[in-house]
């Protein structure tokens, strides 16, 4: 089973981004979309547990055990897909996995080159968050999660929703800041009411510069909201220091959904 580490995975990128290419990572939820993303092109591919979702015809929605979920997406991906780098959403604040020494070795062992921290604290608003916290189980176990694969050599992306979030994950070695700008529009459930792409790229200049202020040396990807399409993609790169985007239901539903609904017709 073909594994990526993590300088090898970072060479890879920081290649592209001299070369000027975008980092595509997409969002990968069974086999064949899996399959198609690196046939396209795809330079990773991320998987999710909250992807199922997608697959059944719901919007983006958490079902079941999320870090389980995850590991067995995995292995119907891992089982087609050797060539590129897989990424794994941890849910880091899962009460039923306490030990994330030994979370991140079962992700490991199942072909998961990377991380990522989703289901994310970050996005989920400021109540969620104090509760979550008050227990032990908060948005610090996220940050402990990427400082512990960082120290374990696994590649990371880390999800933020605000500046403050940002310079911690930079401060824990993230290798790549995914600033999350809110759930994707556009497709049968897309978020019509969210922010517009300005306001978007905003938000990405933020909390950029506030990761750039811990490490120089941090990338940055973009995610989510009003960034749908590939040509908004092309404004984030003109104005953001994003060299990338992390794809979700941009790749493995809007285009689904598009190519079923003209096949059919």
């Amino acid at each position: 089973m073909r594994m990526f580490d993590r300088t090898e995975i970072i060479s890879r990128i920081e290649g592209q981004v001299t070369e000027r290419k975008a980092i595509l990572a997409a969002g990968s939820s069974c086999g064949l979309v899996a399959k198609c993303a690196v046939l396209g092109g795809a330079d990773m591919l991320v998987v999710y547990s909250t992807g199922l979702s997608r697959l059944m015809g719901l919007p983006t929605s958490r079902i079941g055990d999320s870090n389980a979920r995850t590991l067995e997406l995995a292995a119907e991906i891992r089982n087609v897909v050797c060539t590129v780098p897989v990424v794994g959403g941890i849910e880091a604040w899962d009460p039923l996995r306490l030990d994330l020494d030994a979370l991140l070795d079962k992700f490991w062992a199942a072909g998961l080159s990377g991380v990522i921290n989703y289901p994310t604290i970050s996005t989920m608003g400021d109540n969620w968050r104090d509760r979550r916290g008050r227990v032990g189980l908060g948005f610090e176990r996220e940050v402990e999660l990427i400082a512990l694969a960082r120290k374990k050599n696994i590649f990371s992306l880390a999800y933020v929703a605000s500046p403050q979030d940002a310079k911690a994950m930079a401060s824990a070695g993230a290798d790549c800041i995914v600033p999350h700008v809110g759930a994707t529009r556009g497709g049968l459930v897309g978020h019509e009411e969210g922010q517009s792409l300005k306001e978007a790229i905003r938000r990405i200049n933020e909390i950029n510069a506030a990761a750039r202020s811990i490490r120089s040396d941090v990338l940055s990807l973009c995610h989510g909201g009003a960034i749908a399409e590939p040509e908004d993609t092309i404004e984030v790169y003109r104005t953001t220091e994003c060299v990338g985007f992390v794809g979700a239901s941009s790749i493995e539903r809007i285009p689904i959904e598009r190519a079923v609904k003209t096949a059919a017709a």
